[in-house]
């Protein structure tokens, strides 16, 4: 039996693999990239699309930048379904415009464009916003929006076409690595197997097929998020990433405002606060707009007591707030469903390495989408010392 050997194999196609395996095939590595399904089901195509380097802690704001000259560059050559419409804070009290404003200090001193717009600025560029809660907003206008359900497959389709070295191969579940002399050898559930000098597992939320003892005691804790999908709505004007209230509450990038310490939580925001819910809303390409989203962890250990079914209580808890946020009905819902993705409780992303050619590359949480791709690029420079 032949045993095909590469320079590179990575474990997971959602998009912190596949932006590993692309950036090692850019730099003219030969990849192999697995996934364990028929194709990318996971984090990676149930989120909002919202790429939003503002948002982002400052040791990840860079990744984020970095992501969005990726996400541009490959739609200058191939339809990713990438949009530039920008990202807008909306601020509904006192409190939440002192922290737009000082998240604007911040980014100023970064050289990262930004833009304070008042309540009428707000309600002139989009509609759709309710002028009782729109008080002010920041707008990011270079951000980038991506369809969830598209943008993965997109890419996997432009990095086949394009590098030659990089080899896809779905419906591909990784049963057993180690590492050999010569590099790594892995076994799938096919019982093919490869060899490589190094091996990338990203394995999003599977935590049973490989390293299952070290996933046990790790330290991560799995989130699951809903969020709903309206109708098709053409006329309503709502382009842009919009973030409101209590997006700002929540970011990791306001938590480095100075005022954010000392911020009170309005009463009619507890229960929300109590479920992890902040709205969001991104309009899709067909019209139709999401909105969401909630948080309700469990120790990856336990994952399983999260359940699969969509709670009612939490997504009338969503709408209500989301009405008070715009003008337009937002119970033409025409789907809901539940996201999963794992983080660490006090690290960025889980890097464990095994006698330095087998990497775990897990756990980057709600970054992915926004920062993984810059993220990805940099840890292959490191791990191939291409720097």
């Amino acid at each position: 039996m032949t045993i095909k050997h590469h320079d590179l194999i990575v474990v997971g196609a959602g998009a912190l693999g596949t932006f590993h395996a692309l950036s090692a095939a850019k730099k003219g590595l030969k990849v192999l990239l697995t996934e364990k399904d028929n194709y990318p089901i996971n984090a990676t195509v149930r989120n909002f699309g919202q790429v939003v380097p503002s948002g982002m802690p400052s040791q990840w704001f860079e990744f984020g930048k970095r992501s969005t000259a990726i996400y541009n560059q490959i739609q200058s050559e191939f339809d990713i379904s990438v949009r530039n419409n920008g990202s807008i804070y909306i601020a509904s009290d006192d409190q939440e415009q002192q922290l737009i404003h000082e998240l604007k200090q911040i980014m100023d001193t970064r050289g990262y464009n930004a833009e304070i717009l008042t309540g009428a600025q707000c309600l002139k560029r989009w509609p759709a916003l309710n002028e009782t809660y729109c008080k002010e907003g920041l707008f990011f206008p270079t951000e980038l929006s991506v369809e969830p359900d598209l943008m993965i497959y997109k890419v996997l389709e432009y990095a086949k076409a394009k590098f030659p070295n990089l080899t896809y191969k779905p419906s591909c579940p990784v049963i057993d690595c180690f590492a050999e002399n010569a590099g790594v050898r892995v076994v799938t559930a096919n019982k093919e197997t490869f060899t490589a000098e190094k091996l990338i597992i990203c394995n999003g939320g599977e935590f049973k097929l490989l390293f299952a003892n070290f996933f046990k005691s790790s330290g991560i804790v799995v989130s699951k998020l809903q969020m709903m999908r309206t109708q098709p709505l053409p006329t309503v004007k709502l382009d842009s990433n919009i973030l409101t209230g209590l997006t700002i509450r929540r970011y990791e990038s306001f938590e480095e405002c100075p005022s954010f310490a000392t911020a009170a939580l309005p009463e009619h925001l507890t229960e929300l606060t109590k479920w992890g819910i902040h709205i969001l809303f991104k309009k899709a390409i067909d019209g139709s707009v999401i909105i969401g989203d909630s948080h309700e962890y469990a120790d990856v250990s336990k994952v399983d007591d999260l359940g699969f079914r969509t709670s009612h209580y939490i997504n009338e808890l969503m709408l209500k707030e989301a009405q008070r946020i715009v003008t337009f009905d937002v119970r033409q819902i025409a789907s809901s469903w539940s996201g999963f993705y794992p983080q660490h409780k006090t690290k960025g992303i889980v890097e464990l390495d095994i006698e330095g050619k087998i990497h775990i590359r897990t756990a980057i949480g709600g970054k992915g989408m926004t920062s993984g791709a810059g993220y990805a690029e940099t840890s292959i420079d490191r791990l191939f010392d291409l720097s």
